[in-house]
């Protein structure tokens, strides 16, 4: 059975027995935080049971990472909906150590895309395109200081309001303990 098949089956009896009615909740962050966090697989349960989070608590944004690594990108306009629009009134950046973002490198990301099949003309046509491969794909070598360059990102965007509140924070990935790096206040 494939993973989708799996999937579905699982989302079938879900539904049917009404499992979903302990999640019920609205669209509203009910603490009123948005957070972003990496994608990693070790996240998915250890992030919310370590912070104390229930469903309904918080939006939850995840890519690898948790950058921000574009002003104008989909992570930024997600921060954004969710304070303009969803009542959002902190943001807490939490990423962690032993990131596979840490140290990675664009050549490493390209060799792998042709090792998958993507042709080295294609690639060489977005070059020539203007897109910048080598930034979009490089990660970082220091994770608190990617902490900070996206908390200032987020912090100094022009659509952001200055009384929202943004934090940054490194969770360790086996334990949940969290390290706090940058901790926002009103009116910044």
């Amino acid at each position: 059975m494939s993973e989708l098949q799996t999937i579905l089956a699982h989302n079938q009896e879900f539904v049917e027995s009404g499992g979903y009615e302990a999640f019920l909740t609205n669209k509203y962050p009910e603490r009123k935080l948005a957070i972003l966090s990496c994608m990693d697989a070790r996240m998915v349960k250890l992030l919310p049971e370590a912070l104390g989070l229930r469903n309904g608590d918080v939006k939850l944004i995840k890519n690898a990472g948790a950058l921000v690594s574009h002003p104008w990108g989909s992570v930024m306009r997600s921060l954004l909906v969710a304070v303009l629009e969803l009542r959002v009134e902190e943001i807490m950046v939490i990423a962690h150590f032993d990131c596979g973002m840490r140290g990675l490198t664009a050549q490493s990301m390209l060799d792998a895309a042709q090792a998958r099949g993507i042709p080295a003309d294609r690639i060489e046509t977005l070059r020539h395109a203007g897109i910048d491969l080598d930034s979009w794909f490089t990660g970082f070598d220091n994770v608190e200081q990617s902490v900070r360059h996206t908390v200032n990102m987020i912090r100094h965007h022009p659509l952001m309001p200055s009384n929202v509140v943004v934090h940054g924070l490194v969770i360790h990935p086996s334990t949940g303990k969290l390290t706090l790096i940058e901790k926002g206040a009103r009116d910044e």
